[in-house]
């Protein structure tokens, strides 16, 4: 029954998604709605509690954050954005990945429409969507209960409507995308950065005055419009029409060019009009290609593969940190007031950013913690290419010729770890520009190791990448470690306002990138976090030696 159209198929490939993604945020959910009583417990920590949140109102507006609801929805607060990166990769891979697999002209060879077969994946991906956002809210409600939290369930559940409208509208942009990309993961790809400068430009209003008008062209924005786990507060009706409106108009237009263009191209732009092709000879063709650089070697060809997405995680990520520069040079001063006048605020953010140093790096040390975060992302998307690489068949072309499976697998790996040292010197680069421009007076041997310690992370998520994908196809694998970012931040972040054991903040990997910008390079962690990487990926070396090619779970 299940194969009996697309809308089922769809809906049933999305169903360990939905489980994961939906379980594990309202766990998230509740476990931050069950640290308030450990937060606010202490004397004086609702007066701190609510100056540390004014000073970081760069991540969001803090409203009622000494209720439940309230501190939950800043705590998490573009975290939970997180959810759509299940929405950009699926709806990337329902048009664009069915016609890279070849799976597209079998559903168009029976009598069924192109209109309708991209209405029941479209309509599919938004009942998985909801699905998910339901269980959030379930969950999230069920925490509330047990945390007086004082909302209610229809609270709860525009909470999930409200996340899953503004993850909607990534899914889809990445969907309209790909109606113009020749490649599935160059849609979701281009769809993933376009999230990370929306919740930036969410962020450029609350640092710099006169900007509302800048990030009001952010959905970010018209999501954080609305906080319904705040009661007092509620959901904003016009924040949720321009996310169903814009999600309604992108994915409209974006099924509009599906049912006009030719099948596994892209839309032809007026610019782009194709030239009468030229007959050329083998010998011609062969000649013309043997000067390709990219074609000496499998580790070359991987080089100029991850090309353009370096360039644009390298933008992104240099970007968020000279972002960085300027939110701590704004908030400087008034945050040193604010220590000076609070002792228990001064505990809090030694927890965050480190000991007695000087204000300015330790609030710089609290947003570096997301440079790790955004390059374990990019070395996802690598990793994901790898499985679909597999999936689609193109390990086969290289393992034709004299190129042992071992030689393939290190050779990408070590494109990987180009592009991470390239992204980490260019970042480098940037912060220290950033610091002379801002005048921020900080330790210029600690900012090369922020920053040069990020490749370390990077070499890790993408080492775990290539185990994982020796059992899982892409959708699952991405899914996978999407999810155990969640984990580690989760770890990271909110256990330990659970009172949870410090033993456990040791699986995440955010443990041990540590506070570099005020305390440096600890030898120990970088060492741990070198040796998880070589033990991942010795192990995948195996698995890929053994495993039949393209046999894969999902």
């Amino acid at each position: 029954m299940l194969w009996r159209s697309v809308f089922l198929k769809t809906l049933r490939e999305g169903r360990v998604a939905v489980l994961g993604w939906g379980i594990g945020m309202g766990l998230m959910v509740m476990a931050v709605e069950a640290s308030v009583g450990s937060v606010m417990g202490a004397p004086g920590a609702k007066q701190a509690l609510q100056s540390i949140t004014e000073s970081f109102r760069w991540a969001a507006d803090p409203v009622a954050v000494t209720t439940v609801g309230g501190y939950a929805t800043w705590k998490l607060a573009f975290t939970v954005l997180m959810v759509a990166i299940w929405p950009i990769i699926a709806a990337t891979r329902v048009l664009r990945g069915a016609e890279e697999r070849g799976t597209m002209d079998v559903l168009l060879s029976v009598p069924r429409g192109r209109l309708r077969v991209a209405l029941e994946s479209v309509a599919a991906i938004w009942v998985n969507l909801l699905a998910m956002a339901l269980l959030t809210s379930l969950l999230a409600y069920a925490g509330g209960l047990a945390s007086n939290a004082g909302f209610s369930l229809a609270d709860a559940l525009m909470f999930g409507l409200n996340l899953a409208l503004a993850c909607g509208v990534f899914g889809s942009l990445a969907l309209l995308i790909g109606q113009f990309t020749p490649q599935a993961r160059t849609a979701s790809g281009a769809a993933g950065g376009l999230l990370f400068v929306a919740i930036v430009l969410d962020m450029l209003h609350r640092i710099v005055p006169g900007t509302t008008w800048l990030s009001a062209l952010s959905p970010v924005y018209y999501f954080n419009l609305s906080k319904p786990l705040v009661p007092s507060f509620g959901s904003s009706p016009v924040g949720l029409a321009v996310l169903a409106g814009a999600s309604l108009v992108l994915s409209g237009a974006a099924i509009a060019l599906f049912v006009r263009r030719d099948v596994g191209l892209g839309v032809r732009m007026p610019w782009s009009a194709r030239q009468p092709a030229k007959r050329v000879g083998a010998a011609s063709a062969l000649a013309a290609q043997s000067g390709d650089w990219s074609l000496r070697s499998i580790y070359l060809r991987a080089i100029a593969a991850i090309v353009a997405p370096t360039l644009w995680w390298t933008l992104a990520v240099a970007s968020f940190a000279a972002f960085t520069m300027l939110a701590t040079k704004q908030m400087g001063d008034q945050f040193q007031q604010l220590i000076q006048d609070s002792p228990p605020m001064r505990l809090m953010l030694a927890a965050l950013g480190g000991g007695a140093a000087e204000v300015s790096a330790q609030l710089l040390s609290a947003l570096f913690i997301f440079l790790p975060l955004l390059v374990m992302v990019f070395a996802v998307t690598q990793a994901g290419r790898w499985a679909g690489d597999e999936e689609e068949g193109r390990h086969d072309l290289i393992l034709a010729t004299p190129n042992s499976r071992s030689r393939l697998l290190l050779a990408r790996y070590s494109a990987i770890a180009t592009a991470a040292v390239f992204i980490a010197a260019v970042t480098l680069g940037v912060v220290i520009a950033a610091a002379a421009a801002t005048g921020l007076a900080l330790n210029a041997a600690n900012l090369v190791a922020a920053t040069l310690l990020l490749v370390p992370q990077c070499l890790l998520m993408a080492a775990i990448g290539y185990l994982a994908a020796g059992w899982l196809g892409p959708a699952l694998e991405s899914g996978l470690l999407s999810f155990l970012l969640a984990f580690w931040f989760f770890l990271s972040f909110v256990a330990p306002e659970l009172g949870w054991s410090p033993v456990l903040q040791k699986l995440s990997a955010f443990f041990y990138y540590g506070t570099p910008v005020t305390h440096g390079v600890a030898l120990g962690n970088l060492v741990i976090v070198l040796g998880a990487s070589v033990l991942a990926l010795v192990l995948a070396v195996l698995r890929f030696r053994r495993k039949d090619i393209g046999r894969t779970f999902g």
